[in-house]
């Protein structure tokens, strides 16, 4: 999984913190929980704003 992969990300994200408000979470910590999905293979650095932004929104759309 890359960082363009998004919504198969906040489903992930979703799984894996069900009881964790996505529009709340700060993006260092996003970012952490992001890279440690078993199934994340990107390189960090290729991660910015606008990426982590889009992963926030994916995350609150699949709990709604």
């Amino acid at each position: 999984m890359k960082w363009t992969d998004v919504q198969e990300i906040g489903l992930q994200l979703a799984d894996a913190h069900p009881d964790v408000a996505p529009a709340r979470l700060n993006f260092v910590d996003l970012m952490r929980w992001v890279v440690a999905l078993p199934e994340f293979d990107d390189d960090p650095k290729h991660c910015g704003e606008r990426i982590l932004e889009a992963i926030q929104q994916a995350w609150i759309d699949e709990l709604a």
